[in-house]
């Protein structure tokens, strides 16, 4: 058979499975439908008004239709793959098994047409258009069906909108009237804007949040009254904002903090607030009672912010509640306000605090696999004590070991092992000698101290002793903007048990020799992280990080250190680092629709070793590659520029890095069905050296750095099951930058169906979590 006639068989085959689809999962769901019963395939909205824009009326139509009910079975592709599986299925003769689970957990039941009130959602439509000023609006429905499915028809004529003509605040004499009055410039109700029901609503909630931050803590939304006149002008309405005159005394009484009473040992299920005299310690303002004398007093000083004879306010209220919710050491949190029986317009504050258990031990398994590099598994084992100086302390001790293990077929048992331990103690304030700082924020600010030891083997080849130690702080602006400066970030790393195999491999590569030579960082890092992603109704959401890596400076200007000049100076016989490094980490996420997004990330880094180095140490280096990086290529295997990475003579493939790197990844998301997503992407990216390796050639940066990207795409799918995320990514190249110039673009050689392709190109990851 020619290859002309396989094509066209094979089209047509195609053709017939597309319909055959169609025809399963489109006619079979009716003919479950119970006798006289129609399926119910949704609603439809018209608008007709020609004084409305074209573009209004299209968004109100979206918005009224969104408002009908029921909704219809869910579709993909034009397709009810959800009701079909729910119809084959059948009725489950128990609760349990795989029938009862398609059904129940997969599936989903027919939405008849005789659930469908069409005068019901008729009105709905008509108090939602004159809510927006739309008055006197004419809603007409009617149905459509055939083939045993049925559709719902709204018919919406409204009148012209109404416009707010003015607004008027209360004028009495009561002192919140004047207070509400000051604020009026910052109103919602614009004159010249549409009526609109919402936005009354949510000037009334402005109107009290301004109250509660002076005093009036009994005050609520409801005892404000909007008076709406639209007898005069031409479909115009003045609105009219007074007090409610039956609002209780108490709520037009501003309040000051009286007591202020902790119980930090409050227990739900028993009955804790019994004490005796001597539990009770009175700290400035406040009454502690510590049954168990588990706290320091200073700790609720730094978290309270009410102070006795503050004016109540509504955000140190909350401040309050968020920092004894971020000091880590309660699982319950809860706030009385009391009038005070001592003094008139006082309130009394009441703190009742659980506590979460003292030390506790929690073990975490974390892995992720490569199908072309390294699959590794990690144990943690931490211990914990959240309360270890009685000032909220968390002492932190782990233990850890894993395996890194490389998939490929040239690794040849060149496997990672490493164990280690870390030790970390965080205190829920600054620490700052001779200084008292206070954070402002409803997020605690935390000093943090770390000692850390791995050791790391790479079997056949050689052994890393790596000791850290860093100390430095941590501190929230607000739920957007993070910082972490570590002050002082020390790292040694020592090798042993070098074989005699990769001292032979050296002598062919000298850029191999630096993994192996001992390294002393030591200087201060920051980062600073902006991120919006929790809003999740935004249709543009962003994420940033940055970081700043500042090592061996001040050190090297004092000593005057300078490798080229043949001064270099060592810190027990250990050349220490010196260089500047950046790294920008920018995502996009836009929401294409309720379950679609499309996610971008961009990754900029550059290191720049200058007085006591000539390169970056190799454990700072930039790399790319892998799992979460550009997935159609091992990792760390790209780069550095067009350098060409080959098998040593032992079988396996050194590991690459540099002192630059730009990446870039885009990939379209969208929910396929029940807990299974689908995703398609395209990753970018390289990394060069700042100077020239003769043994690397090609590596260095140029002026035509952006034709030695690497480019990769591919598919996946991504199985949330809520605790975690499992993805598989199936990538391939596009672009390969070791290649001659002019044949680097390897689209033309795709062919899925040749399998010496597939076992060099094809390259399967898995892993937990989203790659970004």
């Amino acid at each position: 058979m020619s290859k002309k006639h396989s094509n066209r068989r094979m089209e047509y085959i195609r053709y017939f499975i597309a319909l055959s689809l169609f025809f399963v999962f489109g006619c079979s769901n009716t003919k479950y439908l119970p006798e006289g019963e129609l399926l119910y395939t949704g609603g439809s909205v018209t608008v007709k008004d020609s004084v409305i824009k074209k573009k209004e009326r299209k968004e109100l139509e979206k918005e009224l239709e969104d408002l009908l009910r029921p909704k219809p079975n869910k579709q993909f592709l034009g397709l009810r793959p959800k009701l079909w599986i729910y119809n084959i299925a059948g009725e489950p003769k128990k609760e349990k098994g795989i029938r009862y689970w398609l059904r129940t957990k997969v599936g989903e039941p027919p939405v008849l047409f005789s659930k469908v009130d069409l005068d019901y959602n008729a009105s709905v439509l008509r108090n939602f258009t004159e809510n927006r000023g739309y008055f006197k609006t004419r809603v007409s429905a009617d149905s459509t069906a055939k083939n045993k499915r049925a559709t719902a028809e709204y018919t919406v004529t409204p009148k012209k909108q109404y416009i707010i003509k003015s607004v008027t605040f209360p004028d009495d004499s009561l002192a919140m009237s004047r207070i509400i009055g000051r604020s009026s410039r910052r109103s919602l109700l614009k004159v010249g804007k549409p009526y609109d029901l919402d936005v009354i609503k949510a000037e009334r909630e402005r109107i009290d949040a301004r109250l509660k931050e002076r005093g009036y803590f009994y005050f609520n939304p409801d005892y404000i009254l909007a008076q709406v006149d639209s007898s005069k002008g031409d479909h115009e309405v003045k609105i009219k904002l007074v007090i409610k005159a039956d609002a209780p005394p108490k709520a037009l009484t501003a309040y000051k903090i009286n007591k202020i009473i902790v119980y930090p040992n409050f227990a739900i299920s028993k009955d804790s607030l019994k004490y005796k005299p001597e539990d009770v310690v009175q700290y400035k303002d406040f009454t502690i009672i510590d049954t168990a004398n588990t706290f320091n007093p200073r700790v609720f000083d730094r978290t309270i912010y009410f102070k006795k004879g503050d004016l109540y306010n509504r955000k140190d209220h909350n401040l309050t509640l968020n920092r004894f919710v971020n000091l880590g050491t309660f699982s319950f949190v809860k706030n009385e306000f009391k009038p005070s029986d001592s003094l008139p317009k006082t309130l009394d504050s009441y703190y009742y605090l659980t506590l979460l258990p003292k030390k506790f031990i929690r073990v975490e398994v974390l892995g992720k696999t490569n199908s072309a590099s390294y699959t590794g598994t990690e144990l943690n084992v931490n211990w914990n004590n959240r309360n270890l100086f009685k000032g909220a302390e968390l002492l932190t001790v782990s233990v850890f070991g894993g395996a890194d293990f490389q998939l490929s077929g040239t690794n040849n048992g060149k496997n990672i092992y490493k164990v280690g331990t870390e030790t970390s103690l965080t205190w829920p304030r600054f620490i700052v000698p001779f200084f008292h700082v206070e954070g402002s924020s409803e997020y605690v600010p935390r000093t943090k101290a770390t000692v850390r030891y791995e050791y790391q083997n790479r079997t056949q080849l050689y052994s890393l002793n790596s000791f850290k130690a860093s100390y430095g702080y941590l501190w929230k602006e607000n739920v957007r903007k993070e910082h972490q400066l570590n002050i002082m970030d020390i790292t040694y790393v020592s090798p042993n048990n070098v074989t005699q195999e990769y001292l032979d491999d050296i002598e062919q590569d000298e850029s191999l020799g630096k993994v192996i030579e001992k390294q002393l960082i030591f200087g201060p890092t920051y980062t600073y992280t902006f991120t919006n992603t929790m809003q999740k109704r935004k249709k543009n959401t962003f994420y940033f990080s940055g970081e700043v890596d500042l090592a061996g400076n001040v050190t090297g200007l004092v000593t005057g250190a300078n490798v080229k000049e043949g001064n270099q100076k060592s810190i027990f016989d250990v050349p220490f680092s010196q260089y500047v490094k950046l790294r920008g980490d920018f995502r996009h996420y836009l929401k294409l629709g309720k379950e679609s997004q499309l996610a971008s990330r961009i990754i900029v880094g550059a290191g720049i070793p200058y007085g006591n180095s000539s390169a970056l140490p190799t454990s700072k280096q930039f790399v790319v590659g892998g799992t979460n990086s550009i997935r159609a290529f091992r990792a760390r295997s790209i780069g550095p520029g067009s350098y060409l990475n080959i098998e040593t003579e032992n079988n396996y493939l050194p590991d690459q890095s540099g002192d630059l790197k730009l990446e870039f990844s885009t990939e379209y998301r969208a929910k396929l069905f029940s807990i299974v997503k689908g995703a398609a992407f395209i990753d970018a990216g390289n990394i060069w050296l700042m100077n020239a390796d003769p043994n690397k050639p090609g590596a260095e940066i140029s002026k035509d750095f952006m034709k030695e990207i690497a480019v990769g795409a591919g598919v996946g799918l991504r199985f949330d099951v809520s605790f975690f995320i499992l993805r598989t990514d199936l990538a391939f190249p596009l672009r390969k930058p070791y290649l001659p110039d002019g044949e680097r673009w390897v689209i033309k050689d795709i062919d899925f169906g040749s399998g010496p392709w597939r076992k060099e190109n094809l390259i399967l990851n898995i892993a937990i979590g989203y790659p970004f």
